[in-house]
């Protein structure tokens, strides 16, 4: 069973006179919906527009898996625990809150930035926070965040071009580029595929696309 949700349909926030414009996918902060809480383990996927020098200041998280993902521009992040560093399109940012952690997120560059976060429930609470940066990840190199039960595929498709979709209890399919066609469904970007039971579905490329596919166990 798949169910699509428009990138149009997506609840707008951040603080556009700070130059933040937020895209939500699920309910969050103020954007309460009983009925779109989570899918799997994903509980959040937000499309970050921050202007040049605008950002979040450093603020708190516990217990969520924060995996960032660069569409361009560059974001500086910095955390409680002693990390700072520039992530780039292409690059895998990924913050393990855990028990608790700080960070700020900043566009310090001249250029605008435009990200993807997605934050996942880990199945166990506490622990101690971590954090990885993967430049330059590969199509073929799928990210594990045992923690969460869940496997990150990132997909780089040419017209034309073909890509199975993980066969697995949930899939979460997010369009970052281009456009794609899924069981029938034309998907653009911004544009996201919520997968039940997913076995033999093939995502085909109409224009060049990026996907991120989020394979996750019940």
């Amino acid at each position: 069973m798949m169910d699509v949700r428009r990138a149009g349909e997506r609840y707008r926030g951040g603080d556009p006179e700070a130059g933040i414009d937020t895209r939500h996918a699920f309910s969050f902060g103020p954007h309460y919906d009983p009925g779109n809480l989570r899918f799997g383990a994903v509980v959040a996927c937000n499309e970050e527009r921050l202007a040049p020098g605008a950002g979040f200041d450093e603020h708190p998280h516990s217990h969520t898996e924060i995996v960032t993902w660069v569409v361009e521009g560059e974001l500086t992040h910095r955390d409680s625990t002693g990390h700072e560093t520039r992530v780039r399109p292409g690059d895998l940012q990924h913050l393990s809150a855990a028990a608790g952690v700080r960070h700020a997120e900043r566009n310090d560059g001249d250029a605008p930035l435009t990200f993807v976060q997605m934050w996942l429930t880990p199945r166990e609470p506490g622990g101690d926070p971590s954090y990885v940066l993967v430049p330059g990840i590969a199509d073929a190199t799928p990210y594990a965040l045992p923690a969460a039960g869940a496997v990150l595929h990132v997909r780089r498709l040419a017209p034309g071009e073909r890509t199975a979709v993980p066969a697995a209890a949930y899939v979460y399919v997010h369009v970052v580029r281009g456009e794609v066609l899924l069981a029938g469904e034309t998907l653009g970007a911004g544009d996201a595929a919520r997968i039940t039971g997913a076995e033999g579905a093939e995502a085909v490329a109409v224009a060049s696309a990026e996907l991120l596919l989020w394979e996750m166990a019940p």
